[in-house]
């Protein structure tokens, strides 16, 4: 359903940090002209955990109208409480999304029973594509291939945005989940190899300064040349790093105002990027052709 480079899209906000919608729009267009295959809204990158629920429907809303159908749209509807996740499902349905990205649970820990049953929850109770997003380095909760696989007998729970760097697990959960089930890569500095070793994609951070070449970097992976993959994300590897330096989406927002592309708005307790690494994430940005 997904394959390529998919953007994991800031919320450009101006410096009080209120939505700037206008810009919003001309990334949805930059990101249409440069060969992105999805968008997705209001995820991690897109500060969703400082968003409110009205804020958080509204941008998922106006990424759907700002793409006018030239690319899919992801919403990012995930919680830490079933109730509200559902709720966003149904608000991002409703926006005329195409599918939503749900991160696993944050803070309270659930066992792995407890996952599965959220998921086929959110997913009973809202007809649309659902992507499962484990990222345990931000959750303090890892969902296993196991419950992955589970989790991919759900009809409406079509893949995984896998974000442990682990490619350990792409066979693990390839077998599970079987070979309709789609596996995105979280992690840009292994997404390459993923994609090698059989996934579909990227949901990607790099993308919002180098969708270009991102996309790139997929379709020879997509299409088995190594060669060209490796030679195109060495250009990239040094994003992949400094767009990390501090929390994300500190580093990228730092980067798309230095590239003019949004103002320098982003949500406590989220600060700008400290002025010791200004000099490495634009070293990196230059290596990428991004400046």
């Amino acid at each position: 359903m997904f394959q390529g480079s998919l953007v994991a899209l800031v919320t450009p906000m101006v410096e009080d940090g209120s939505v700037d919608e206008t810009s919003l729009r001309a990334l949805v267009d930059w990101h249409v002209e440069q060969g992105t295959r999805a968008i997705v809204a209001v995820g991690t990158t897109g500060e969703s955990a400082t968003l409110d629920e009205q804020e958080h429907c509204r941008t998922m809303r106006l990424t759907v109208e700002y793409a006018a159908g030239r690319v899919p749209v992801i919403g990012g509807t995930g919680a830490n409480s079933t109730r509200e996740a559902i709720d966003l499902s149904q608000c991002a349905k409703e926006a005329g999304v195409d599918a939503c990205l749900l991160v696993t649970p944050y803070y309270n820990k659930p066992t792995q029973q407890g996952l599965y049953l959220h998921h086929k929850a959110v997913a009973e109770a809202v007809d649309i594509p659902q992507i499962l997003y484990n990222v345990p380095g931000r959750t303090a909760c890892d969902m296993l291939p196991e419950t992955v696989g589970r989790l991919s007998q759900v009809d409406n729970i079509v893949g995984i945005k896998e974000a442990t760097g682990d490619l350990t697990r792409v066979d693990r959960i390839r077998e599970l989940s079987g070979e309709d089930f789609c596996i995105l890569s979280g992690d840009d500095a292994t997404a390459r190899e993923l994609i090698l070793l059989g996934g579909q994609g990227v949901i990607s951070v790099t993308a919002n300064v180098a969708p270009d070449l991102m996309q790139r970097v997929c379709e020879a992976a997509l299409s088995g040349d190594r060669a060209s993959a490796q030679e195109l994300d060495a250009r990239l590897s040094g994003l992949h790093k400094a767009l990390f330096v501090e929390a994300n989406p500190i580093p990228v927002k730092w980067a798309l105002a230095e590239m003019g592309k949004i103002p320098k708005g982003i949500r406590l307790p989220l600060t700008w990027l400290s002025g010791e690494f200004e000099e490495p994430v634009r070293q990196a940005m230059r290596q990428a052709g991004a400046l």
